[in-house]
């Protein structure tokens, strides 16, 4: 049985943010995941996903300002209070709607920052917010994001990534794991899904090019999902596409996958 996540900040647009609930359980999930719950209270979040029997797998800290082009705070030295806030608002989310996974951005490298000087920072920061989220059962994800999506973003590289994972030390930093992010950056998904397993704690996929749902592009999902559990990957699949044409629509591919 695959357990998909459908992600109500790229599917279900449609409606507004608090709606998305109520349409994931129309549509069969009890797994939801959301990249920026900042935009309405928790308390608010809290009673949708209590209404519709849902559980929410994932969260994202908060990420900076996005329309003045924020991916993230984690890379910089002046600042690092803004993080540390950032941090302790996802705690506060993540307790309160029993979130397990927080996914951490580590932000866009700008021109005037030496980069090592930046891997010192968020390495730091990590570390920190490990801390933090380790005093609440949470774990903390970093995620290599692909350059061309995101031009200038931090982290792209999953040999990187797994090197700073080492070298924190701590058992509730992990990677996540996207499909889409990988074939965009360099391919041979189930090799390297195979030689990183043990450190990836959340899986998302969407397909190639377009990010959008499976069968659209060039990745042969039934083969990637019967890989996931013949590795015995038992966490949650996170939809994190974006629906060619409607998110109704978008959910075709599912008929031949048994969801929980």
């Amino acid at each position: 049985m695959y357990r998909f996540a459908v992600n109500v900040s790229t599917i279900f647009t449609e409606v507004p943010f608090l709606q998305r609930f109520q349409k994931a359980k129309e549509f069969g999930f009890s797994l939801v995941e959301c990249q920026f719950p900042y935009v309405e209270s928790a308390e608010r979040i809290r009673e949708e996903l209590d209404k519709y029997r849902l559980s929410l797998v994932l969260i994202n800290l908060p990420a900076g300002n996005w329309e003045k082009g924020d991916r993230g705070l984690a890379i910089f030295p002046d600042r690092i209070g803004q993080f540390k806030e950032s941090v302790d608002e996802g705690i506060r989310y993540a307790t309160a709607l029993e979130v397990s996974y927080i996914h951490c951005m580590a932000g866009v490298l700008p021109p005037e920052l030496d980069k090592q000087r930046a891997k010192e920072v968020y390495i730091d920061n990590l570390q920190y917010a490990a801390k933090e989220l380790a005093k609440h059962d949470l774990t903390l994800l970093i995620e290599p994001i692909n350059p061309f999506d995101m031009p200038g973003y931090f982290l792209t590289d999953i040999r990187e990534a797994a090197e700073i994972i080492k070298e924190i030390a701590m058992p509730n930093v992990k990677l996540q794991y996207d499909f889409y992010h990988m074939q965009r950056m360099q391919g041979n998904l189930m090799t390297t899904f195979q030689t990183y397993f043990p450190m990836i704690g959340h899986v998302q996929i969407a397909d190639v090019p377009g990010r959008h749902e499976p069968g659209t592009g060039e990745i042969h999902y039934e083969r990637i999902f019967h890989f996931l559990q013949s590795c015995g990957y038992t966490g949650a699949i996170g939809l994190e596409y974006i629906p060619k044409t409607t998110s109704e629509a978008s959910f075709a591919w599912r008929s031949s996958y048994v969801l929980e």
